[in-house]
């Protein structure tokens, strides 16, 4: 059986326990996907008090549509797209700017074992959220998608409702302004 299958399988057996109105099989999903809604929606909204709404709102929609689920991919592609399209919804709503910061996160490393290399991976990884919090919503959220959840292509697609080659140019536009802006930002032996 391959992955898919698997994926599907369970996906099936789990929207089958919440449309029969088993609560800790949706709680399930929410701790299944809140990892993905939460970096699309943290790269797409700027304001800390609106992320917390959007993903409430994004797990209602979620709730509410599940029977309409059709099983075409993956559940978490299908909760990808809708807070994909929840965010974008919500910007245009409130006709917001496309470049932003948000506060960054500390990254994980042992602090008590960290060498030179650590401090200088460390130092690389800042400096990387920061030159990707720079670019536009759409662009970080395309990074986030392919380099840090690992969706494919296709799945991309799916989410964001963007052509295959609209997504591929968008990651390549995304990938050379972040160049160019560390460029700018910092000389060349500094990164």
């Amino acid at each position: 059986m391959n992955n898919n299958n698997r994926h599907n399988l369970s996906d099936k057996f789990l929207v089958d326990k919440v449309l029969s109105g088993d609560t800790s099989a949706f709680a399930l999903i929410i701790k299944n996907t809140e990892g993905l809604v939460a970096q699309i929606v943290f790269k797409m909204i700027n304001n800390p008090d609106d992320r917390k709404d959007i993903a409430q709102d994004i797990y209602l929609k979620i709730y509410k549509n599940l029977a309409g689920f059709k099983f075409g991919s993956k559940l978490s592609t299908w909760i990808a797209q809708v807070t994909y399209n929840t965010c974008l919804d919500y910007t245009r709503k409130k006709k917001l700017s496309f470049p932003g910061t948000i506060e960054e996160n500390e990254i994980d490393a042992p602090l008590s074992d960290e060498t030179d290399t650590l401090i200088h991976q460390r130092e690389l990884s800042t400096i990387l959220k920061e030159g990707i919090e720079k670019l536009p919503p759409v662009y970080k959220t395309l990074i986030v998608l392919y380099h840090n959840e690992e969706l494919s292509y296709e799945e991309i697609v799916q989410v964001t409702g963007l052509p295959e080659g609209t997504v591929k140019s968008y990651l390549f536009r995304a990938r050379k302004a972040l160049k160019n802006n560390l460029l700018l930002t910092y000389q060349k032996e500094d990164i």
